[in-house]
């Protein structure tokens, strides 16, 4: 148990550091414009390039990483993150920024599949809740510390402050993965023939229960990403909140998350991953369709809201991370998660744009229509609770052995 906790210590990790590096440009904006003379169409370009960047990758990584030692290819993966990460550290002018964060980007949209895929072997279906609820509570921890950190560092130096961090936390999680992921081969079989880039494909497509789980991400990207690169700019324009109170939502439910994450995890292996996707994605109806609607707001309510929203939205992704990642198996796991990776950046990112489609700026600076987009948000969670139903586990998993067999580290 002891080695089982080292490794899941060991993906949050990673995934901590995968998020914060796309998230922390965000809130650089101002200094980045300012220094490079760019656009905010420019800028935008330099936020989406990580993502698309990332999609594509995890696209790509449904051919390969199967092929291959689950713990080779993480450290392989990891050091060209540290290295894309390293060249946003010093990148001296806007054009070099760029191409640091796609390179970035591609490998950090690998370790979202390989995190995912290392949790699917190592850990078995009983305890894969909980295990899910430790790494993705990363999210939070990015939120509530990484990102204010982030710009604190940059406030007392430069934008190139918070990627120089990041890239000496990286070298600490290489040692971390060379150290505590133990050699992962089970999925690999000396005698089964390696299946083409198509194969591959037909073997995903033609998977009635892996088309099911790619649909629920689907959904849940759309019903979510519509709504949160959006929060900030109405909370300004239409709340009433000032740049510094939007730093209070993010810190608050992070925050939050941090705690209920790893609660939601054991409520997952406790009463199972329908039942409690099916309550978090009920609850989560009631902040979406309040946010949407809000006016001129005391801080302190909009924070409860806000809250709930986050808490709500982490507990539903929980269940649903655990039972997607069951409906593959082993020799096919890293492949499937790639492509659900890149199904859902891609779906990020159209969900992000439909909604810069729908809102309109009023002629006061207040933003219009927001409450379609949450109405439809509404609509999409409702449909995932029968979709999630249909979800079936083929891969239980006895996760332990794997652990325990590898004495070599």
């Amino acid at each position: 148990m002891q080695q089982e906790k080292r490794l899941l210590w060991t993906l949050a990790a990673i995934n901590f550091t995968h998020i914060l590096d796309f998230m922390i440009i965000m809130p650089l904006g101002p200094q980045l414009m300012r220094i490079f003379e760019i656009s905010p169409k420019e800028f935008g370009l330099l936020v989406s390039s990580y993502t698309f960047s990332a999609g594509l990758s995890s696209f790509m990584g449904a051919f390969f990483l199967d092929k291959y030692d689950r713990r080779t290819m993480l450290l392989w993966v990891f050091v060209g993150f540290l290295l894309g990460t390293l060249a946003c550290a010093v990148a001296p002018n806007y054009g070099i920024l760029l191409s640091s964060r796609i390179v970035a980007g591609l490998f950090g949209g690998l370790t979202s599949a390989l995190v995912l895929a290392v949790v699917g072997d190592a850990i078995p279906d009983k305890r894969r809740g909980r295990a899910m609820g430790l790494v993705m509570a990363a999210f939070s921890v990015a939120s509530v510390f990484g990102v204010p950190f982030g710009l604190f560092i940059a406030s007392l130096s430069s934008w190139h402050a918070p990627f120089v961090f990041l890239a000496f936390l990286s070298l600490v999680i290489l040692w971390m993965i060379a150290r505590f992921v133990p050699s992962m081969k089970g999925h690999i079989s000396s005698s089964q023939v390696k299946p083409t880039p198509i194969q591959v494909v037909k073997r995903v497509t033609g998977n009635p229960n892996q088309m099911r789980a790619i649909s629920l991400t689907i959904m849940m990207m759309l019903g979510q990403f519509a709504i949160i690169p959006f929060l900030s700019p109405f909370m300004v324009a239409n709340v009433g909140f000032t740049e510094l109170q939007l730093t209070y939502i993010y810190m608050a439910g992070g925050a939050f998350t941090v705690f209920t994450s790893p609660w939601v995890g054991r409520l997952t292996d406790r009463y199972g991953k329908s039942r409690v996707f099916t309550v978090f994605m009920t609850l989560n109806i009631i902040p979406i369709a309040i946010i949407t609607h809000l006016g001129n707001t005391p801080v302190y309510y909009v924070l409860l809201v806000s809250t709930l929203f986050f808490v709500t939205s982490n507990g539903r992704m929980v269940p649903a991370a655990a039972l997607i990642t069951g409906t593959a198996k082993p020799e096919n796991r890293g492949s499937f998660l790639s492509f659900n990776s890149a199904v859902q950046q891609l779906s990020a990112g159209i969900a992000s744009f439909i909604g810069g489609m729908i809102l309109v700026e009023n002629g006061d600076g207040t933003l219009l229509h927001f409450d379609l987009i949450g109405y439809g948000a509404i609509v999409l969670s409702l449909l995932c609770i029968p979709l999630m139903k249909r979800i079936r586990v083929v891969d239980a998993g006895e996760g332990m052995s794997i652990l325990e067999a590898d004495d070599q580290k």
